[in-house]
């Protein structure tokens, strides 16, 4: 991800506690298109990865927030993302559907979530969200790098089952 063209080093940031990373975030170019065909850059961010010992004490809220106020003074106006949304409507994520944010089949994904950065970034238009190729991971690639890294047993999180649900349910 991080040779990729569309990867923004400026918005990728860690969180560090006593001097040990527990956690980071990376981001990338996103593009929404209107219908009329006017295009503009977003960001998109993921993955967010917390240590596990670190998890549910507010460090990837804050690592969230700074992230995107870094890139709100870098004059972006909005964010798409895929996530679960229970973790964040928190910080101000809507469903896209809210927004007209949808993917070019004209589908709302659930786990498809928007936040404008600046007032009226979407402006009440239909967008059609295209996100970053670095995003297209085949599986056999992921699994061919996995088996660089030391050896980890796998293991199935039900927030992996969580997310695939999400984001294969769409709103109307």
């Amino acid at each position: 991800m991080r040779d990729h063209q569309d990867f923004m080093p400026a918005l990728s940031f860690v969180c560090e506690l006593d001097g040990e990373v527990i956690g980071s975030i990376m981001y990338t170019k996103a593009w929404i298109a209107d219908d009329s065909g006017f295009e503009k850059e977003i960001v998109t961010f993921g993955p967010v990865s917390i240590a596990p010992d670190h998890q549910r004490q507010g460090y990837g809220s804050r690592l969230i927030a700074h992230s995107l106020a870094a890139a709100t003074a870098l004059g972006y106006d909005a964010a798409v993302i895929f996530g679960i949304p229970s973790n964040y409507v928190g910080l101000g994520f809507v469903s896209s559907r809210k927004f007209s944010v949808s993917l070019p089949d004209g589908k709302y994904p659930a786990a498809m979530l928007a936040k404008e950065l600046r007032p009226c970034a979407f402006c009440g238009r239909h967008w059609i969200y295209r996100v970053c190729s670095v995003m297209d991971i085949r599986t056999e690639d992921a699994m061919l790098y996995d088996d660089t890294l030391e050896y980890i047993e796998r293991r199935h999180m039900p927030s992996q089952e969580e997310f695939y649900i999400m984001s294969n349910s769409f709103i109307e």
